[in-house]
This record gives structure tokens, sequence and C-alpha cells, in this order.
């Protein structure tokens, strides 16, 4: 586990390598904030962001493209606005096909930096360890397990979520490219 001092080192090599993200998260967190929405278009720079140079960034924007602009400006003002009983409930009302746990994190990340963070591969890793391969990662259950687990880390230490996801993802990231 990172203590304070670490995890704001680590959230500060995150910024200064990932400018572009910095600057997307801040454009479109603003935007979520002011609009209490997000547009298709909005969503498909969310997936753009979240799986960059992934090899199926492009389905995931196909299937972006397919959703109704009016239902998905309908689901985040949900999303954003009301008091959901629980985290499951809240991410799975904005569920689209091909719009998942973790991209919806990216949303709730964008739009609220002090309460969310984005739900990855790399995170979980350092919060849980490696992932089983007889269980599906990318399940509303495990973004709220990360989520929960960042929050202890945020509180202990009185940082955002986001400051300490981003620690977290940034130490493993660049830990892994070290093996690889």
């Amino acid at each position: 586990m990172l203590n304070k001092e670490e995890i704001l080192n680590w959230n500060s090599k995150y910024d200064k390598d990932h400018p572009w993200w910095v600057a997307k998260e801040r454009e479109l967190g603003d935007k979520f904030r002011k609009e209490q929405q997000v547009t298709k278009d909005d969503l498909k720079e969310v997936v753009e962001w979240k799986f960059l140079n992934l090899p199926y960034k492009n389905d995931r924007l196909r299937d972006v493209e397919k959703i109704d602009d009016a239902e998905i400006r309908r689901k985040s003002h949900e999303m954003f606005s009301q008091v959901w009983e629980n985290e499951i409930d809240r991410i799975n009302n904005f569920r689209f096909s091909g719009v998942g746990a973790a991209t919806i994190s990216v949303v709730l990340t964008f739009y609220d930096p002090e309460n969310y963070g984005v739900f990855d591969r790399h995170v979980w890793r350092e919060l849980f360890g490696r992932e089983s391969e007889d269980e599906y990662l990318f399940s509303t259950a495990n973004c709220v397990k990360v989520l929960s687990e960042l929050r202890k880390i945020a509180g202990r230490d009185g940082l955002h979520v986001r400051t300490v996801e981003k620690a977290y993802f940034k130490k493993n990231h660049d830990e892994h490219k070290k093996k690889t």
C-alpha cells in the first residue's frame, strides 16, 4: 500500500508523462459538470481517451455510434443528478452495448474526481494482485470493489480518489512496461 508521499509522487509522474490525458480529462470534466450530461460525441471522446492505444478501441467507438444521443444524454443526466441507493445501480443505469463499467468509471471520474477513479487493470493489480483468468475482471461488482478501496485510501490520506487512482495506475503501468 502506498503512503501519501508516494501517492503524490506517482500522481505527479502521471500528470507529467500524460499531458494529453490530463488536458482531455479537465476539458470533459468541466463540460460534464457545467452541462450535467454527456453527449454521444462526448462518450466517443471518453472511449478514445480510455482505449487510446488498445486494439479494440475502434470496436468500442462503433458501439457508441449505434447508441441514441438523446438516451445517452438522459441516462447521464440521471447518473449525475439523482441520489442513488448504491454505486452498482448508478453504474448499471448508464450501461449500453459496448459501454461497460470501465468506460462508465471514466465518465464518473471526469465528472467527480474527488469521489471517483478510473477502473483499470493496472489499478486492480496494485490493489488486489493479478486478476483471475477464470473471472471477467471488468464487472460492475469489481468496479465498485476498486472504488471502495480507493475511497478508503483517499480518506486515510485526505486526497481525491482520482489522485490515488492515478498513482496506483502509474506505478503498475510503469513497472509493467519495465518487464516487457
